[in-house]
């Protein structure tokens, strides 16, 4: 029997892909790709985290109003990408940040309730790094802005200035859900001013760590808490060759 078919085979088991950067193209292509398996009952559900490969815009799935300009922004002369997520929500700079994925069946029908039960291993994963998060207030007119970190929803978790951390987003087939989100880590205030036009809010992490030992340092205590939290055993298993070729596939 194979890894990934005694994973599905068991329902206390969660594959664990481990830490990726590549374009933010692929990174999109295999967030759906992983939902499809999912709804289709062909994959076990999944947590993993990854970076990107380039500073890219990502825009929500139906987000309609963003700068045109945005298609000529170049940072350290390289072009900003722009990508469409198959979530919802507003556009997100990715740059100097870490993005968790969830991917589970069984969702609650009501979709806030939903993002408290999965958002629950980020609350206790930063608690046990010292600090602690809780859920944003924006109402309704959060949609008239086009940059996710300009305001925090219910969706969203922030440090207890009301400054955002942690922006999700979710997409639900049937009663399969896909759940991502950015997590901000050392984000460049310049380009953040130069996509947005307004200044980075700062943030204050009592985290000593930088670059590569800070994204470890973060994936090692939400993978623990997700664990915990889930209740689940999470199996370490990267993409095979097979499934690389399915997730490319959708972008031809």
């Amino acid at each position: 029997m194979s890894q990934k078919n005694s994973i599905q085979n068991s329902p206390s088991s969660w594959r664990l892909i481990p830490l990726l950067q590549v374009s933010g193209q692929l990174q999109m292509a295999i967030d759906k790709w992983l939902l499809d398996q999912q709804q289709a009952e062909k994959h076990p559900p999944v947590l993993r985290f990854y970076t990107w490969a380039s500073p890219t815009i990502s825009l929500g799935y139906h987000q309609r109003r963003w700068p045109a300009s945005w298609q000529q922004l170049t940072w350290r002369e390289t072009p900003l990408q722009i990508v469409r997520r198959p979530t919802g929500g507003r556009a997100v700079l990715h740059q100097g940040d870490l993005t968790y994925m969830v991917v589970k069946s069984g969702a609650s029908s009501k979709r806030w309730q939903t993002y408290q039960e999965i958002c629950e291993f980020l609350i206790q994963g930063w608690r046990s790094l010292g600090v602690e998060l809780y859920y944003g207030s924006a109402k309704r007119n959060y949609i008239h802005n086009p940059n996710c970190f300009g305001t925090a929803t219910g969706a969203d978790l922030v440090l207890s200035d009301g400054s955002k951390l942690i922006g999700s987003s979710q997409l639900r087939r049937s009663r399969a859900i896909l759940q991502h989100g950015s997590i901000r880590l050392e984000p460049d205030a310049e380009l953040y001013t130069l996509v947005f036009g307004e200044m980075l809010p700062m943030i204050n992490l009592p985290l000593t760590q930088r670059g590569d030992i800070l994204i470890q340092t973060v994936v090692e205590a939400l993978t623990k808490a997700a664990r915990d939290c889930f209740g689940v055993e999470l199996v370490n298993q990267p993409l095979s060759e097979q499934e690389w070729q399915e997730i490319r596939a959708q972008l031809s």
